[in-house]
């Protein structure tokens, strides 16, 4: 894929860190909820609590997993990171992807069912909890970015670092004339 230009990517990246902090938040909400619903001996705050996740998780779930996960994949093909040129992003991907699909298919028709039951519900807490801890990581290793290159990545950079044949017409980089992944002096936003 191409690479977007700076404002299409940095557009799009505070769609990405928006749309991620949401899901972090929705998270958190989710737990605290499943929690009360859990360690409460009131039931009729059981089930008012079951029935606040389920709103939550019929309308912001998955329109927010699915734009979290379509515009970091954008983000990945349209800048010089990649999808899997870079351990961190590569496995932040699969992580967004497990948990994307966790939440769609397995979280949310809980959250229906304990809704409809209004009895305490321990994976109600244990979903939440993980979800948590798994997007805290990825807000990690996003700021961080850990673990270098991956085998992908080593190849790329050392296939645009060597000099193109004589006569090929070919650059080295797209635009600059350096590696693809050489470094700019900045960092990418």
């Amino acid at each position: 894929m191409k690479h977007l230009p700076r404002p299409a990517r940095r557009a799009l990246l505070v769609v990405h860190v928006a749309v991620s902090v949401a899901w972090l938040g929705l998270s958190v909400g989710l737990l605290a909820l499943g929690l009360a619903a859990y360690t409460t001996q009131d039931l009729s705050l059981t089930h008012a609590a079951y029935r606040a996740m389920k709103v939550f998780a019929d309308w912001l779930l998955a329109p927010v997993a699915l734009v979290t996960l379509g515009s970091g994949l954008v983000l990945s093909l349209g800048t010089p990171w990649g999808l899997a040129r870079h351990h961190w992003v590569w496995i932040k991907f699969w992580i967004t992807v497990a948990t994307a699909t966790a939440t769609i298919f397995a979280l949310r028709p809980e959250i229906s069912h304990a809704a409809a039951a209004g009895v305490p519900d321990s994976s109600l807490v244990a979903a939440p909890a993980v979800s948590t801890s798994a997007y805290l990581f990825m807000t990690a290793i996003s700021v961080l970015k850990p673990w270098g290159l991956t085998a992908r990545g080593r190849r790329l950079r050392k296939s645009a670092s060597r000099p193109a044949p004589r006569g090929s017409g070919a650059t080295v980089g797209a635009s600059s004339g350096k590696p693809v992944d050489a470094p700019s002096g900045r960092r990418p936003a």
